[in-house]
């Protein structure tokens, strides 16, 4: 065999036990990991290179090495944290059965959830992300996403003669609302409890949903 035949076929190189990959890979983690613990004690505004290099004990270095800068950063903390929240949502979703009124209650009940009971996730995902283009525009697309889930959702229960885009038109309404609606309790604007926010969003849903889709109670 002859000498490049044998590097190429020899297993990557080692250090304490793992290879580069996998050194890259734990630090890339620990830096996410640093970003969402600062975005949650402080804020997104407060998630910086030198602040992440700091509290992950890293140079800037390994930073650039996982992440072309700060936006990118925020990023993919948003996106970790925006995918767990929509699994769960989508798993509450599924467990409520096939009424299109239990799976409407069953979402909301989530999502209240985690806003109420889950302040880190909830200063992530329904914060103040002015002055962030990023995570504006992660906003506005998750808000489509899962408006996207709730048409889908309600395809197969829709009315004789519903008229498709008018739902989204709601759908989208009713979303971009209740996000509104979360960010005003979130700051003090809305003296309501847990349970309040809930029985007003359900409100809300009763009124527009019954429009399109059928039976509802």
């Amino acid at each position: 065999m002859n000498r490049s035949a044998a590097t190429t076929a020899s297993p990557a190189r080692r250090y304490g036990g793992k290879t580069a990959d996998e050194r890259r890979r734990e630090r890339r983690e620990v830096l996410i990991d640093a970003a969402t613990t600062i975005w949650q004690e402080q804020g997104w505004a407060a998630v910086t290179m030198r602040g992440v290099c700091s509290r992950a004990r890293l140079t800037d270095r390994y930073f650039y090495e996982s992440f072309e800068d700060r936006d990118a950063l925020l990023g993919v903390v948003w996106d970790r944290v925006r995918d767990d929240v929509v699994t769960h949502l989508a798993s509450a979703v599924t467990a409520a059965g096939a009424s299109p009124s239990e799976q409407m209650y069953a979402a909301i009940g989530a999502i209240t959830r985690v806003v109420a009971d889950d302040p880190p996730s909830a200063l992530i995902l329904f914060g103040d992300h002015a002055g962030s283009e990023v995570l504006e525009s992660r906003r506005r697309s998750t808000i489509q996403q899962v408006t996207e889930m709730f048409v889908l959702l309600a395809s197969t229960h829709l009315r004789e003669g519903a008229d498709v885009k008018a739902l989204r038109v709601h759908t989208l309404a009713g979303i971009g609302g209740f996000v509104e609606i979360v960010l005003a309790w979130r700051s003090g604007a809305l003296d309501l409890t847990r349970d309040e926010l809930y029985a007003h969003a359900v409100r809300i849903g009763d009124d527009l949903a019954p429009r399109f889709v059928t039976p509802w109670p």
